[in-house]
């Protein structure tokens, strides 16, 4: 079937934030998931990286996309996959069954499969389930970049609907949007410093961190572009830089909890490998964040 999802603007890319004990504050969830659909985003990534789906239990992971789900009313995009096919299509079948609208589905990561069974990976989880799927390319994380060729040849799957793009690597995303140009099919952006450029070479919106500190900021920033106004988004990407570099001080995410906990909204407790942001690191996002209230109190007393 065909499916009929927008992708343009800024998804968020959501913490799952923890109690004391390590399970999960789904009260803070859904207590977040409001707060970011209030500030006017376009819609919520759950259980994605950000998301610490690397040490959620399937049946956590199915939990959360349920409380993100029945929250909000945007649209709802939730992490899933795996290194094994089978387990990825298992665990995208319960996601689609606890009512995501549509799955962020990360490549197979260790195994390192080659162009080949990466994209029979993909093809077999388009076929067996009917939802738009984004694939995600992060190869910092997984080991492995999916190519050009292979990201192509899956945008002819109508249930393969986008590409997020986390490599660093303008030059092959703006391949990626010339390949797929008459296709309907989103390229998005997964580093928030380099979101502007990806907006500016056809990317079609942003699956971002950053979003979940300042909302209505990142937002304005893509939607300025996608609008066409490039003056007013890089005054935005300008003013946000000091926070997009910030938030990657060490393991997303580490400094995200850190800034959502200096902000009042979640626990910065994070799950065992990853432990808290150190404290000299804490003590500079906290300028950070400090720099970016004043500029809305100055912004608030101009007005």
């Amino acid at each position: 079937m065909t499916h009929d999802i927008d992708l343009d603007g800024v998804f968020p890319a959501m913490v799952t934030p923890l109690e004391a004990d390590d399970s999960i504050d789904f009260d803070g969830l859904r207590a977040e998931a409001e707060r970011l659909e209030r500030a006017g985003v376009d819609g919520l990534v759950p259980v994605g990286t950000t998301g610490e789906s690397a040490t959620l239990s399937h049946d956590e992971h199915v939990s959360v996309v349920e409380t993100v789900v029945d929250a909000v009313s945007i649209p709802v995009i939730a992490g899933a996959g795996s290194n094994a096919t089978h387990e990825a299509l298992a665990l995208a079948e319960r996601t689609r069954d606890a009512g995501a609208d549509a799955l962020l589905l990360i490549s197979p990561y260790y195994n390192k499969p080659e162009p080949a069974g990466m994209e029979d990976h993909y093809r077999t989880i388009a076929d067996a389930v009917d939802l738009p799927q984004i694939v995600y390319n992060v190869p910092g994380r997984t080991g492995r970049t999916i190519e050009i060729d292979t990201a192509a040849a899956l945008a002819e799957n109508e249930n393969v609907v986008g590409f997020k793009s986390a490599s660093g690597d303008l030059g092959r995303l703006s391949e990626l949007v010339e390949r797929t140009r008459e296709a309907e099919f989103a390229v998005l952006s997964g580093e928030d410093g380099l979101t502007l450029p990806a907006l500016a070479a056809g990317a079609r919106g942003t699956i971002s961190v950053a979003a979940n500190v300042e909302p209505e900021r990142v937002g304005e920033m893509v939607h300025a572009a996608l609008d066409g106004d490039f003056e007013r988004a890089r005054e935005h990407h300008l003013e946000l830089g000091p926070l997009f570099r910030a938030l990657f001080w060490e393991t997303n995410p580490i400094p995200l909890k850190e800034a959502l906990s200096i902000r009042g909204h979640v626990s910065p407790r994070m799950r065992p490998p990853l432990s808290r942001l150190s404290s000299n690191h804490r003590e500079e996002l906290e300028s950070v964040l400090a720099d970016l209230d004043d500029a809305d109190r100055l912004l608030e007393a101009e007005r």
